[in-house]
């Protein structure tokens, strides 16, 4: 085992793709390194759902020079660096103060144990399996279903609703269910597994960014629970911080307080 006084960004960086590996990742994404110097020395990490201003800052003020994020700082190649953009700026800064950023994303989500399987633990479901496999591999892929203590729907939603702190739940009105048996998740925005949950026989899917034409076509064969984006994701953090706390159990983590949802409620 290194000593945490020794450790690099690339050690960081193998013991997240050593539980996550890159090849997991999908075609659009832009996992890994974003920002900063592989061979650099690491002292503590800063873990975070998104790479924010205020979040470049919390890490100067604790001492991090390392943030590690699970959406991407860098989705689209930068054409200029100008600082025009908050990305454009994050990118100046970091490469100024010099903090490394890495970023886990459709990676984290499809390798076992990672986001949809948390949000699955907190609900206690059991006989976890993989939703949509990734390339045949039953152990990989997008999104779990499992079953659960058979409980009436609208109980079923206060519990989602409170285990998720989720201010605003939006779910499938006219879904007939009545008791939930059956149960398939997906952090993030996960709209794309409705059928594949339906074929599963699942009586809820909970996930994403559900729009309202999915609710009308699936809605009388499933219930649909949109939980937000943010609110699924926001367990990648203690992801990462069990990744590097059982390899490396002296090194420094802590999770983002500077960040907030950007989407707001009234």
């Amino acid at each position: 085992m290194n000593n945490v006084r020794h450790l690099k960004v690339k050690d960081i960086a193998e013991a997240i793709e050593n539980f996550a590996p890159k090849r997991l990742q999908e075609s659009y994404d832009n996992a890994g390194l974003q920002v900063g110097d592989p061979e650099m020395d690491v002292y503590a990490a800063l873990l975070c759902l998104d790479v924010t201003e205020d979040v470049l800052n919390e890490a100067l003020e604790r001492h991090c020079n390392l943030i590690i994020s699970h959406h991407p700082l860098l989705f689209k190649g930068l054409k200029e660096v100008t600082g025009r953009t908050a990305t454009e700026r994050i990118v100046i800064s970091a490469i100024k103060k010099n903090i490394a950023i890495y970023s886990a994303h459709t990676n984290l989500d499809s390798a076992w144990e990672g986001v949809s399987h948390e949000i699955a633990h907190v609900l206690n479901m059991r006989d976890l399996r993989v939703l949509e496999p990734h390339d045949g591999e039953e152990l990989t892929g997008l999104g779990v279903v499992g079953n659960v203590q058979p409980t009436p729907k609208i109980e079923f939603l206060r519990k989602i609703k409170e285990a998720f702190k989720v201010k605003s739940l939006r779910y499938s009105s006219q879904s007939p269910q009545l008791v939930v048996r059956k149960v398939a998740v997906c952090g993030g925005a996960g709209a794309s597994l409705i059928r594949d949950a339906i074929n599963a026989g699942a009586d809820m899917i909970i996930t994403g960014d559900v729009k309202y034409h999915d609710f009308t076509t699936y809605g009388l064969d499933i219930i649909i629970a949109d939980i937000g984006h943010y609110e699924s994701e926001l367990c990648t953090k203690k992801i990462f911080s069990t990744i590097l706390k059982d390899r490396y159990p002296d090194f420094v983590t802590y999770f983002a307080e500077s960040e907030t949802n950007p989407v707001n409620y009234m």
